[in-house]
């Protein structure tokens, strides 16, 4: 039952990287497994170089199904030795392509310095909901984010970056949705997932006018390039309400807020009154609808009796602070299910 909180291309870079990965120890990057046969994923993606030294470097990934090379974050832990699980922590609408970031929002590199954990970000994929398009869009680009996240990366991190195979995902906003998704995709490769602010329902109007306002207003991008037209089955198929009984077995955290302002909805947090308005008005309606999303998440989850923790904050706004503190909140949970 939920718990409620009240509150020939291939093979030449096949090849290439082989080469690469043999001297990434001469450069100094720590942490990174020299053994450069397995940091390529089945399909061919691989791991091209890193970029950085010491525990928080940029590894840069390249994708067979989208055809190009994906920056990736990542925070390693103090023990560079072990064999570790890997928390992959999304990036919400603007894919970390702009300053809405995990990283420069936040205080997830001080937060996650004493702990056993691989903390892996991908840039890029800004409004894509993180999911495989059925096209090519003119204005946001191939997106095989599904793919990606499920079947690329995670054997490169596993191989080059010394994880264990244990993994969980957390995100906001945007990819508050593809978390959940991304676990039904990919039965069991996620041990748990956490939504902070998603909307979890994609193919009722108000879901449907919540993500149009994302890809399309936002984003530029054609809704029927990512899931087909409106009435058509990729919406049903890519909603995770109606798709609530292929999550049985994956663990759920979801959490959010009211609208209504909150200990970060004030002038000395957003630095000036036209930030704090746009911070109320508009994050306090963005949350507004995330409650709804989310509530009915919980419905359905308590109709299958499936295991679930929500967090309803009694108040909040569709902002970083509080994602901030969902994060510390719901870490323990997390490391629980990664065996931390």
């Amino acid at each position: 039952m939920p718990k409620f909180r009240g509150s020939g291309r291939r093979f030449g870079r096949i090849a290439a990287v082989t080469a690469a990965l043999t001297v990434l120890p001469l450069l100094g990057v720590s942490g990174v497994a020299s053994a450069a046969p397995s940091a390529v994923a089945p399909n061919g993606s691989s791991l091209e170089r890193v970029d950085g030294t010491g525990r928080q470097v940029t590894a840069y990934v390249f994708s067979v199904s989208m055809d190009k090379t994906i920056p990736v974050k990542i925070q390693m832990p103090a023990d560079l030795d072990a064999e570790r699980p890997t928390l992959y922590l999304l990036n919400g609408a603007g894919g970390g392509e702009d300053s809405a970031t995990w990283q420069r929002r936040t205080d997830m590199a001080s937060f996650f310095s004493d702990k056993n954990v691989n903390v892996v970000t991908p840039i890029g994929g800004a409004f894509s909901y993180y999911t495989d398009w059925q096209k090519d869009d003119p204005e946001l680009g191939r997106n095989k984010w599904t793919t990606f996240l499920t079947q690329e990366l995670p054997p490169i991190i596993d191989s080059a970056f010394k994880g264990n195979g244990v993994n969980s995902l957390a995100a906001i906003s945007m990819t508050g949705t593809s978390v959940l998704n991304l676990a039904i995709s990919a039965p069991g490769l996620y041990k748990s997932v956490a939504g902070y602010s998603g909307c979890a329902e994609t193919s009722t109007p108000a879901g449907q006018a919540y993500i149009k306002v994302v890809v399309e207003s936002r984003g530029g991008g054609d809704t029927e390039n990512m899931w087909g037209p409106t009435d058509g089955q990729g919406w049903i198929e890519n909603d995770p309400v109606v798709n609530a009984e292929k999550l049985r077995g994956t663990a759920i955290y979801m959490s959010t807020g009211n609208g209504l302002p909150g200990a970060h909805d004030t002038i000395q947090k957003t630095g000036s009154v036209n930030a704090l308005a746009n911070q109320v008005l508009l994050g306090g309606a963005i949350e507004g609808a995330t409650l709804l999303c989310t509530n009915n998440l919980f419905k359905r989850l308590n109709e299958l009796n499936i295991p679930s923790t929500f967090d309803f904050r009694p108040n909040g706004t569709h902002s970083w602070g509080y994602w901030q503190d969902d994060l510390h909140k719901s870490w323990p949970w997390i490391a629980n299910t990664i065996g931390l």
